[in-house]
Formats: structure tokens, sequence, C-alpha cells
């Protein structure tokens, strides 16, 4: 695309028909449609009609949101849509909401405010994830300053969970050599596979040693709003802090992350900075929000009028119907594969998420050939343009990742994919 593109900018203006019709015929064609009903990759990055127009008057607005002063309603909106959003998640009164840009973005929040509370002891301070958290945590620790020495990588279990004997282990010898264990990193609904690792035990380790403790829910935890899902985010009450994503699993199109916080006092010494230029005439800042002081930086866009588009269009009971159907979905497409032979599942499927491979009986025991194989069959399937999937590895082995949960996606599509897997399996 780029060689069609001309090397310079235009001198003179060009009709909104033909960049509209360069927009069709250039660009259209070459981006990888995340919206499509066939998008089974990665994670569903969602959007909807209401959710586009929310943020086509945010951008109308031309909003710059980082106080009160600045954009009164986006501050009172994003605190009402943040309540409403808490209350469906079941979350303890004591969290308060704020959006972020990404769960990315807001694991370092946790890690900078964690940091802090640690004090002059930052610099012994340890932190303590997974080994199927995701790689946003790992960065997190780097710009935070814990060097790859006070990381520790927490082992799972046959479910890819984190185990909690384990962590309480490295926490006690970490102790016991005069490092100061400073965060632990829990994840509801990890990439690889949506293992949910048992928050309630470890909740209660980061409480028995005073840690901060951070959940990691950016894809599952949209899931909690139906209830008999929220039991896979029990024990979130024990956490300090907790990131879900209404861009994944909540019809709000990118970007859109909520990051809940018990220690609001916590956050605000961690970054708020208030030079004179940003004060303001009628000494608000000691009565209302200003949200640029909830995080990096410092300015933020309205997004919390898209989500609060969504909710408001849809309302909660539609949205549970559509993640209840996903979820039935993963489970259908789950059974499909454990009855077929020559296919092998490789994770459970709490969630709208299914790993596995085809398993030849000639490449039995053979990972290196079996990853070849399976990576030659998803590029085929790939190829055809229907769906799209994606990869990751679990113990070792090769696994291809079929992630429901588009805007779009129905039992067909599903079973499209399904079809394609076993058919181009035999080529």
């Amino acid at each position: 695309m780029r060689a069609r593109l001309p090397a310079v900018a235009p001198d003179a203006p060009e009709s909104f028909d033909t960049i509209l019709r360069d927009f069709r015929e250039q660009i259209a064609p070459a981006m990888t449609h995340w919206g499509h009903p066939g998008w089974f990759a990665y994670f569903p990055s969602n959007s909807s009609p209401p959710s586009v127009l929310g943020e086509l008057l945010s951008a109308g607005l031309g909003a710059q949101c980082m106080s009160w002063e600045t954009s009164p309603a986006a501050t009172e909106l994003e605190q009402t849509v943040m309540s409403w959003y808490r209350q469906l998640l079941s979350l303890p009164e004591q969290f308060t909401g704020v959006i972020q840009d990404s769960a990315s973005s807001a694991t370092l929040v946790a890690f900078l405010t964690a940091r802090d509370r640690v004090g002059v002891d930052h610099e012994r301070l340890v932190a303590y994830w997974s080994s199927e958290a995701h790689s946003s945590v790992a960065k997190a620790a780097r710009l935070a300053d814990i060097p790859v020495e006070r990381q520790r990588v927490v082992p799972v279990d046959g479910e890819f969970a984190m185990q909690p004997g384990a962590l309480a282990t490295m926490l006690a010898d970490d102790a016991r050599q005069g490092l100061v264990p400073g965060i632990i990193v829990a994840t509801m609904g990890t990439t690889s596979s949506t293992a949910c690792d048992p928050l309630r035990a470890i909740g209660q380790i980061a409480r028995d040693h005073k840690v901060w403790f951070h959940v990691d829910a950016a894809f599952g935890g949209s899931a909690a709003i139906v209830p008999e899902l929220r039991p896979l985010l029990d024990g979130v009450e024990l956490s300090d802090s907790m990131v879900t994503n209404p861009h994944k699993w909540l019809l709000t199109n990118f970007d859109c992350s909520a990051y809940f916080v018990r220690d609001v006092d916590a956050l605000l010494h961690t970054f708020s900075i208030a030079p004179e230029y940003l004060r303001t005439r009628h000494d608000h800042d000691t009565t209302v929000v200003n949200f640029r002081d909830w995080g990096v930086p410092m300015g933020r866009r309205f997004r919390a009028l898209k989500l609060w588009f969504v909710l408001r269009s849809y309302g909660a009971a539609a949205i549970r119907s559509m993640i209840r159907t996903h979820v039935a979905l993963g489970h259908e497409l789950a059974a499909w594969v454990d009855a077929e032979p020559g296919f092998e599942r490789l994770a459970p499927a709490p969630l709208a998420l299914v790993c596995l491979r085809h398993v030849p009986p000639a490449l039995q025991g053979d990972e290196t050939a079996l990853a070849r194989h399976n990576a030659a069959l998803m590029a085929r399937v790939n190829a055809t343009g229907t769906v799209h999937l994606t990869h990751t590895t679990l113990g070792g082995k090769y696994a291809i990742r079929v992630a429901i949960g588009s805007f779009r996606t129905e039992r067909r599509h599903v079973a499209e994919v399904w079809r394609l897997l076993r058919e181009e399996s035999q080529t």
C-alpha cells in the first residue's frame, strides 16, 4: 500500500470524494479487520454503533479532559459510568474507577503506586507474577525500575493457573533475605488460555505479607457481569487494584480500559502534581476530581462518553446475553474438539477461548514436528481469508487459539472455523 501513496504531502487541497475513494480502495483492503465475524485471533477488540457514535461526538467536542475545570461533564460522567461498571462487576464499594487507555497503562499505574507505597525500601522491592501473565506485566516492572533479579515468575499448575504455595514460598524466602515483597499480579483470564489464577488464595497471601495485590482481568473481567460467571473473580475484593477492558468484550471501541483502585490517596500520592498554571481560580481542586492525577498522561480523551452510550443503548441484560452466547459457543467448540479423533484441546475453556492442535499419528511425541504441522495448518486456514487465528505455546506445546467474542460472530462462523481446521488438517 505504501508504494502506491505519494512520497510528499499535497500542496493543493484535494476533494473529500477523492480522499474517501482512496480510503476505500487503498486503506480498507490493506487493514486487518478486527470487527469481522470471522475474527478469532488474539482477543476481540469490539466496537458497536452506539460506541462509534459516542466516539464521534467526543471527537467533535474536542474535549481535553485532564481536569474538572477543563471538562466538568466529562469528569463527572466518568465518575458515574465507573460507578455503574463497578456495580455491574459486583466490586466492593471501596473501589473507585478511572478510565485508562489500556490494561498495560493500568498495570504500570499499579506498579508505580506499589513502589511508592514501599517508600525508601523501593530499591529492595520484589514483584511477583505467573509464567502465564501478560507481557505488559514484565514491561511495567521494567518501567518501574524493578530489575530482573527482583522479578519472580511463579510457576503454574496443570491448568496454567498460578500456584499459591509456590508464591508463598517465594515471598517468605525473599523476606528472609532482607528483600521487600512489593506487588503481586494475578490474572483472571490469561492471554494464552484464559486460565484464572486463584484470586482468593493469592489475595490472602498478599494481605498476610502486606503486599500490593493487582488483578489483571483485561479480557475476562467483563464476564463477571454475568452472575454465573462472577465466581471466576472470587477473591478480587482482597485486591488493591484491578483492570478490565470494556474495549475487549463490552462493545466499546478501543481504547477504554477500566482501572479500579482501593486506596485513591496512594494513587494520588504517586501521580498528583499541581503546578501553578494548572490551578483553578475558584479553588475547585479541593472539592472535585482531576483525572490528570490518576495516571501517567496529563491529557485525556472523553472516553466515558462512548461507554455511557453502550451501557444505555444495550442495557446490562443484552450485554450479559451476548457474553453468555460467546461462552456457550466456546464450550460447544471445545466439545467438538474433544470428540474429534486427531485433535487435542490443550487447556480448559472457562470462557470463550479454545486452545487446540491437530496431532497426526505419525507425529505423536515429536513436539518440533507438531509445532511445524500446526503452524502450517493455521496458515492455510488464515489464507482462506474467511477467518483469522493466532497461536501460543502452552506447556511447551504449540497451540492454535480460537478466541470467540466479536460483536458480529454467530454460531455459523464458529462452525466454519471448525470446518476449515478439520478440512485443512487433511491437506
